[in-house]
């Protein structure tokens, strides 16, 4: 498996900021120290469309199995759909759950 991100040992996370709701959309915070590879389809074989920056918070507007992957999060072969083209493992996000926090993608 191929390293998905980088890590920056120094950073902390708050439990309050598991959820945030900003102008009707949810989002949920990327695992803090770390910066996530978005990809084109829900594995690491798949290309990277771009690189989420420390500290970032992601809207998950579907969800859909794919290759299992672990992160600070856990082992999960969810990936979360946070634009259209672009996932990002939710073994990075924290949603407070090891299921499906939202629909699957079609």
């Amino acid at each position: 498996m191929a390293i998905e991100e980088t890590a920056d040992t120094a950073a902390t996370t708050d439990a309050a900021d598991t959820v945030e709701t900003t102008a009707g959309a949810i989002t949920y915070p990327v695992a803090p120290g770390y910066q996530v590879n978005v990809r084109s389809g829900p594995g690491t074989n798949y290309g990277i469309v771009k690189v989420l920056p420390y500290n970032s918070r992601v809207p998950i507007r579907c969800q859909r199995h794919g290759q299992k992957v672990s992160g600070p999060y856990g082992t999960s072969d969810i990936w979360d759909n946070i634009a259209p083209g672009q996932y990002v493992a939710d073994a990075y996000v924290n949603t407070g759950s090891d299921g499906f926090v939202t629909v699957p993608c079609g």
